[in-house]
């Protein structure tokens, strides 16, 4: 290149990130200018302490603030404009995210949402479709993860399910991006084990695909070769020691990490995860830990020396070779399933899903182009467990 690339760069917000700093919900929001906030969440989350508490924290500091958890793990567009009634209903002023990607992106989206009168699907993140958007109408946001995993707290879009097409939509404008994150590991350390490994192996995909990406933003490289650097040796610590506070900051550090890298670009791991999770409700980061070493194999002659690169920087031998070993091997130990029948996904619907992933958003950053007999092969492969 005779040229350095013109490219446009964004990266994140205020962080807050540390140990209990959840106490600091209050003040965030109240320096929002947030009376009545909105917690939204997942109905599972919703009925801990955790949220509780965070009521509390919120009341302590003169607020009033409300619950809406009407939310399905992999959220909807009915999820989102039941929402928007709650937020308008309640007389709202913001919104706070609080959860695993379900509750964040939900809240981003009925944030966005509670102030336009178009519907929410003129906003995909197509061509320039969000300056569509008014942006006096977006409400401001708090992010509070309590998962290590999507990101979704540093990001700029939500991925909502819509439901007649049984497809998923980003939805994305610049002014979704949270105001101000809280990261508190604490919050992580009551995940279940099996979204332990999900949102971790969720993170881990971003990381690799934004990488693996041809498009040019070393930054976004940087931070990608160092999240997996923390996946790879956090994650199966906090399966094993779960109240491992220092792990458990690791892995969401590497989460956070793992979004703002993917403004690279991801690929065919979450090309075929999408449509997949959208058919068959499965978990988006198991989906993307399946389909991980088989998009690996299949991109190999575009990614191989980018990867051989990575496994110097992880300390691991054999190069490619290597480093897909450690990536299987972490899978076998983590429990997840090496095909696609451990998610009760069938074949039955191989060619729509094929079909769907080759005009899935993020197929574009995938290191070869993705065809619809590519994608068939991919999905193949995760059925037979065929490397």
């Amino acid at each position: 290149m005779s040229t350095p690339p013109s490219v446009n760069w964004s990266f994140p917000t205020a962080i807050r990130f540390g140990a209990g700093r959840i106490q600091e919900l209050g003040g965030c929001a109240a320096e929002l200018g947030m009376k009545r906030p909105l917690l939204v969440t997942d109905p599972g989350l919703a009925r801990l302490p955790m949220v509780a508490e965070a009521l509390d924290i919120l009341r302590a500091a003169g607020l009033e603030p409300a619950v809406f958890s009407d939310i399905k793990p992999n959220p909807t567009g009915g999820n989102v404009e039941a929402g928007v009634v709650a937020y308008r209903a309640g007389g709202h002023d913001g919104v706070i995210a609080f959860g695993g990607g379900s509750g964040l992106d939900a809240g981003k989206v009925i944030a966005f949402m509670s102030g336009q009168t178009r519907p929410m699907w003129d906003f995909e993140d197509i061509g320039d479709w969000w300056t569509r958007a008014d942006p006096a109408g977006i409400a401001p946001i708090i992010a509070v993860p309590t998962t290590a995993g999507t990101g979704s707290e540093v990001g700029r879009a939500g991925v909502i399910t819509n439901e007649t097409t049984h497809t998923k939509k980003v939805i994305f404008h610049p002014k979704m991006l949270p105001a101000v994150v809280i990261c508190d590991p604490v919050l992580t350390t009551g995940m279940p084990r099996y979204f332990t490994v999900g949102t971790g192996m969720d993170a881990l995909a971003h990381c690799l695909e934004a990488y693996s990406s041809t498009f040019y933003h070393p930054m976004g490289d940087g931070i990608a070769v160092e999240g997996m650097r923390l996946v790879l040796e956090n994650l199966k610590r906090v399966t094993e020691v779960p109240g491992d506070i220092v792990a458990r900051g690791h892995m969401m550090s590497a989460a956070a990490m793992g979004a703002v890298a993917f403004q690279k670009g991801l690929g065919a791991i979450h090309a075929l995860s999408h449509p997949v999770g959208a058919l068959y409700d499965t978990h988006h980061g198991m989906t993307n830990a399946v389909f991980m070493p088989y998009v690996m194999v299949f991109n190999r002659p575009a990614i191989e020396t980018k990867i051989d690169r990575l496994a110097g920087y992880l300390g691991i031998s054999g190069g490619f070779d290597g480093v897909l070993k450690t990536i299987l091997d972490l899978r076998a130990e983590l429990d997840v399933p090496h095909t696609l029948a451990g998610l009760n996904v069938d074949g039955g619907q191989r060619e729509r899903i094929a079909e769907m992933a080759i005009v899935d958003p993020t197929a574009g950053g995938n290191p070869l182009e993705l065809t619809l007999d590519g994608a068939r092969e991919i999905f193949d492969r995760a059925q037979e467990g065929r490397l």
